[in-house]
């Protein structure tokens, strides 16, 4: 299911797409979602395809952190399965 920024920024691409101008794009998202629309009217009228962020620098977020603990932990789990087949033989 897509998240409601996702959506708007889908639905405004339709727009664009359809040559619509700012103003009538604005009023018919306004009317459905509130007022964030202007920066991604902007960027999709530029020529942007894709709806999805820019990627940002810094700390990764809760679910992405998630990931890497699982996956770290995956590697440590085979790294000390490993480790102990070794001692074994």
């Amino acid at each position: 299911m897509l998240s409601v920024q996702m959506e708007q920024r889908v639905n405004l691409k339709f727009l664009v797409k359809l040559r619509k101008t700012f103003t009538e794009a604005y009023a018919m998202l306004k009317e459905v979602y509130g007022n964030e629309v202007f920066e991604w009217f902007k960027r999709l009228k530029e020529g942007r395809e894709t709806t999805e962020d820019d990627p940002r620098p810094g700390r990764p977020t809760t679910q992405k952190r998630t990931k890497l603990l699982i996956l770290e932990d995956q590697i440590f789990a085979a790294e000390e399965i490993a480790r102990r087949n070794i001692l074994a033989l």
